[in-house]
């Protein structure tokens, strides 16, 4: 069965990841560091740096939530961000964000589904995707769309949780992510599933190799995967083929 975060609704799985986040949105932020002990955000700025020599002046952030993604990439210099989420909560503390940091001539928030880009072929110089590829509901039509929009050459990035393999790190975290992490969770969102579906979803999730060979399949070249922190998180590139 795949992973849903609210089993007995009779939604798509895409209307349940935008109701849970909507519901979660007040807390994500605070939620998501404390669950990650901060680690989250090295991993965004690794990210970063290895798009760094492809001096994008237009990125799609894809899935962006509340924006940190978007964030850490305008410290490429000047660049255009274009964020899209399903989460109309999220977008909304997302824009405060910018609007705080004084970014809004950097960054546009709009609110699209990630396997129908509303933008025109070859968009963006490069796209970003943070902890968003497995909430696809179609995981190849989303990244699909991606490679539609993405200049030729240009690059694409996705950091994404994986599945630890190596002994002993790989049984305790899985302990923390199955028990702890769903409790926390529970206890400061008050969502019972959304903390529970993200366990879950991770374990779906083809990560690696697996998830390399989808990129291909789409149509993406020189695909890498860096693992990040003992195989907690990876970091994927992958590249539309020069015409």
């Amino acid at each position: 069965m795949a992973a849903l975060p609210y089993k007995q609704s009779t939604q798509s799985k895409k209307g349940q990841v935008e109701e849970m986040f909507d519901n979660i949105s007040s807390k994500y932020d605070l939620l998501n560091h404390v669950l990650s002990l901060n680690i989250d955000k090295l991993w965004r700025k690794k990210t970063i740096r290895k798009l760094k020599p492809y001096a994008p002046e237009n990125i799609l952030d894809i899935a962006t939530g509340t924006g940190d993604f978007a964030i850490a990439a305008t410290k490429l210099g000047a660049v255009k961000v274009t964020g899209i989420d399903i989460s109309e909560g999220m977008l909304n503390v997302g824009r405060k964000k910018i609007r705080d940091k004084s970014l809004e001539k950097q960054i546009n928030f709009i609110k699209a589904d990630s396997e129908k880009l509303p933008f025109k072929n070859a968009a963006f110089d490069a796209a970003i995707v943070g902890f968003g590829v497995r909430n696809f509901e179609n995981l190849e039509q989303g990244l699909t769309e991606i490679f539609r929009v993405i200049k030729p050459g240009g690059a694409f990035f996705v950091l994404e949780f994986s599945k630890p393999v190596h002994f002993p790190f790989k049984q305790i975290y899985m302990f923390y992510f199955k028990y702890i992490l769903p409790f926390i969770g529970r206890f400061i969102s008050k969502d019972r599933s959304a903390y529970t579906y993200l366990p879950e979803s991770v374990y779906e999730f083809p990560d690696g190799d697996r998830f390399l060979t989808i990129l291909a399949d789409v149509g993406f070249v020189h695909n890498e995967c860096f693992r990040q922190t003992f195989g907690i998180a990876s970091i994927y590139l992958a590249h539309k083929p020069n015409k």
